[in-house]
């Protein structure tokens, strides 16, 4: 969990001001934004898969190590919505199914 914590923070840190924006549409750019995140959960076994966006709630299913985990809503909230909402603004918060 420590490990994906600092890998989002420092890839976000580094792009604070690198909003993805512009013709892509929103799921595009979470998706980008998803990208940056998956070597942090990767690393602690996990990944995370989007399944749908919704008047900017974005649903995902956290899969492998993460699934099971019991750090998995602070992961979700520290880490994975903290940073699509910093990378991709529209996005309002961000829930599991």
């Amino acid at each position: 969990m420590s490990t994906f914590v600092n890998l989002c923070y420092d890839n976000a840190k580094g792009s604070k001001n690198a909003r993805l924006t512009g013709g892509n549409g929103m799921r595009e750019n979470i998706e980008k934004a998803l990208e940056k995140i998956r070597p942090a959960l990767r690393a602690d076994g996990g990944d995370i898969e989007l399944i749908d966006v919704v008047d900017g709630v974005v649903k995902v299913r956290l899969t492998g190590a993460c699934g099971g985990c019991p750090m998995s809503q602070m992961t979700l909230k520290m880490g994975v919505e903290r940073v699509l909402k910093q990378q991709v603004p529209e996005v309002k918060s961000v829930e599991t199914v």
